[in-house]
């Protein structure tokens, strides 16, 4: 497990989509054979262990489709459990919006209000930090707490205490506006499950699964798995395959701390899809947004929801990661159409889960293989820094050892490995990087190759 590991729930893969996704005429659904051979494509060129995916459609059973193994002796079938990573977050929003509608919170509450008086919880301006905020990615909260030092990096927020929170939020000086930007936080979001289970009295998983779970006939969506649920359970691997430890988030639980199967999330999308079907409906569908503008193209965001709209139709969508999973769930409100994509692997299958609602959204080919070199770790000192490819979505390049790592707004870090002194290549996805220098010899700016697009981005000062 590297490093950079813990950092990467629910990335945001689709933003590179977004900036290179190709125009062409519109297509209906993909057939099952296309989205079967999608799958099994995805297992043969390593980049997965074992898939389920279900599409549903109004009026239509639920289709599922398997491909790969589970990595245990139980098959590959709807009830088969994964890590949902930051899909939970979208739980969390869902549990804030219930509450909002029974009366017992609003979102304009200062989560101060909720807090012991001993927390001290930064302001800016004369603005406090609401539960809208924390909800929306807009609270000026970063993404992950500095005093994070995890004892075992394969499960790394399992030692993260209440107290470390509460100390990381006394002594913390917001850098920005509250409600100005967008920055993805998982910090803010498990916050704000905290703060919701303080208000109610109640655990996170028990104030879920009395108002959200239980409604809804999930029974097999929990923290703490039942035997039963163990047994199926999907053993987990990192994007080269091998096996890892599963996460446990007991401070952070709100943002990704979740299991569950593809029976149980259909149900969940199923009622995303049909504000009409209950009290619980009607607070998801408020959640979907969206209410604010996250600064990369195309993309905005509602209560964690993110809407994508790429061409004409929006496309409500969130992922999840852990060192051993990814998951989408996403959905077409005009159509009535959803997907669910499980993976107990950590590479990402976003762009599957996407094609599968609008097929002009490409699938991500298997990246090329591509020959590493050895070059001397000196030389990696002048790559690093911050690069700005369009507003408000820049590629930062860090040095962790002899490696060097490259982040975009909002996703995960990934390695990046060496074609040249100036050449650089990811292996999680076909995309590789060139750093270019001035007539000085400093490097000034870099350019991102990906889908046939050469985005260049200028060096931030």
């Amino acid at each position: 497990m590297k490093a950079a590991a813990f950092s990467r729930v629910a990335r945001s893969t689709a933003v590179f989509i977004v900036l290179t996704a190709a125009r062409s005429a519109a297509q209906t659904w993909p057939g099952d054979s296309a989205v079967r051979a999608i799958l099994q494509e995805r297992v043969q060129s390593k980049r997965a262990v074992g898939l389920v995916l279900v599409t549903l459609e109004k009026g239509k059973a639920p289709v599922i489709l398997t491909a790969g193994m589970s990595g245990s002796a139980a098959p590959l079938d709807g009830n088969t459990v994964f890590e949902i990573g930051s899909v939970t977050k979208v739980f969390t929003t869902a549990l804030l919006a219930d509450m909002v509608r029974r009366g017992e919170v609003s979102f304009d509450d200062p989560i101060s209000k909720y807090l012991p008086s001993i927390v001290r919880v930064p302001s800016r301006g004369g603005k406090q930090i609401t539960l809208f905020d924390l909800a929306t990615q807009s609270s000026g909260l970063p993404r992950l707490p500095t005093n994070l030092k995890p004892a075992n990096i394969a499960n790394p927020y399992a030692d993260y205490t209440v107290q470390q929170m509460y100390d990381f939020l006394s002594g913390y000086e917001l850098t920005r506006d509250i409600g100005s930007k967008f920055e993805y936080s998982n910090l803010g979001v498990g916050l704000l499950g905290h703060v919701l289970t303080l208000r109610a009295r109640k655990g996170y998983e028990a104030l879920l699964t009395e108002r959200i779970l239980q409604p809804l006939g999930m029974r097999d969506t929990k923290i703490v798995l039942t035997p039963g649920m163990q047994s199926r359970l999907a053993p987990g691997h990192d994007g080269a395959g091998n096996a890892v430890a599963n996460w446990d988030l007991p401070t952070l639980a709100g943002a990704g701390a979740l299991r569950s199967t593809a029976n149980d999330m259909v149900k969940f999308i199923a009622a995303n899809l049909d504000s009409t079907a209950g009290p619980v409906a009607l607070a998801l569908a408020r959640a979907h947004g969206p209410f604010r503008d996250t600064g990369n193209p195309g993309m905005r965001i509602g209560l964690a929801w993110m809407t994508l709209t790429p061409f004409d139709a929006p496309i409500v969508w969130h992922n999840g990661q852990t060192g051993g999973y990814h998951t989408f769930v996403g959905f077409d409100p005009a159509n009535a159409r959803g997907v669910v994509v499980l993976s107990n692997s950590s590479n990402s299958i976003d762009d599957i889960g996407l094609h599968v609602i609008d097929p002009r959204l490409p699938v991500m080919p298997a990246p090329k293989v591509r020959t590493e070199i050895a070059i001397n770790p000196a030389l990696l000192d002048a790559y690093v820094g911050v690069y700005e490819l369009a507003p408000s979505f820049q590629l930062a390049i860090t040095k962790e050892g002899s490696a060097l790592f490259a982040q975009a707004t909002g996703q995960g870090k990934f390695q990046i490995y060496p074609a040249t002194e100036t050449d650089f290549f990811f292996k999680v996805v076909d995309a590789q990087v060139t750093f270019v220098k001035d007539s000085t010899g400093k490097v000034n700016q870099l350019v991102l190759h990906q889908n046939g697009a050469n985005v260049p981005g200028k060096r931030v000062p």
